[in-house]
C-alpha cells in the first residue's frame, strides 16, 4: 500500500484537485500563505520534549498507521497523565490564520489521533488546534461524525491515487486567488470545455 502523507489529506479536503497535483503530478510552488505556515511550523518543530506535573509535551512525532497507509509528523503530542498512571494522548497541530468554515484541518488532526490510537492502543477522544490569529487553541472532539469523515477522506485520496485522474477544477473565487498551485492547475481555463474557452479569448 502506498503511504498516504497526514497532511495530504488536509488539501484533500480544501480541493481535490489540488491533492492529485500535488501527489500525482508533483506540483508545488510557493507563496506568502505557505511561507507563513513553514514559518509557524518552524517555530513549533523544535523537537525534544518536556514534562510539567501530569502531562509530558512530545514535540516533531513521527505517526504512522499500518493498516490504513498513513505516515506524518504531529506538531505537538500532549500525553496527560490521570491518578491511576494511565496516559492518553491529545495531538496539537499548529496553523496560520484563524478557524475555517471547512473541516479540513480537524480532518488532518482526527488522522493523527486515528495514529495515535494504532501505535498506543488506546482511545484518543479529543485534541485541538492552534491558530496563528487567534493565538489560542480550538477543541476538537473527534466523535463519530468527524472519524467518518475522516475515513472517507482516507478512501477518496485513495481513489484518486489508484486510478492516476487529477480531477477536473471547480473554480471558486474564494479558494482559487490563495492557492499557491494557480498557476499549474488553470482552473478558469480547465473548468470551462474548448468552445467556450476559444469563444472567450477572441472576443476578448
Amino acid at each position: 500500500m502506498q503511504t498516504l502523507y497526514l497532511s495530504r489529506l488536509q488539501h484533500y479536503l480544501f480541493c481535490p484537485r489540488q491533492f492529485a497535483l500535488i501527489e500525482l503530478e508533483c506540483a508545488w510552488a510557493e507563496n506568502v500563505f505557505t511561507a507563513e505556515g513553514q514559518v509557524m511550523h518552524e517555530k513549533v518543530n523544535s523537537g525534544g520534549h518536556d514534562t510539567r506535573g501530569n502531562i509530558k509535551t512530545v514535540r516533531t512525532l513521527p505517526l504512522g498507521h499500518k493498516s490504513l497507509g498513513l505516515e506524518g509528523i504531529a506538531d505537538v503530542v500532549e500525553y496527560h497523565t490521570d491518578d491511576d498512571g494511565k496516559q492518553t494522548p491529545f495531538p496539537i497541530e499548529y496553523k496560520r490564520g484563524k478557524p475555517k468554515s471547512h473541516r479540513a484541518d480537524e480532518v488532518q488532526l482526527c488522522a493523527q489521533a486515528l495514529c495515535l490510537e494504532d501505535m498506543h492502543g488506546c482511545e484518543v477522544p479529543e485534541g485541538a488546534l492552534f491558530y496563528g490569529k487567534t493565538r489560542r487553541r480550538h477543541a476538537v472532539t473527534f466523535d463519530e461524525e468527524l472519524r467518518a469523515l475522516t475515513l472517507e477522506a482516507i478512501n477518496d485520496c485513495r481513489h484518486i491515487i489508484d486510478s492516476g485522474i487529477t480531477p477536473k477544477p471547480i473554480y471558486s473565487t474564494s479558494k482559487c486567488r490563495n492557492c499557491s498551485l494557480k498557476d499549474h492547475c488553470h482552473p478558469k481555463i480547465f473548468n470551462k470545455n474548448a468552445k467556450s474557452w476559444l469563444l472567450e479569448r477572441i472576443l476578448d
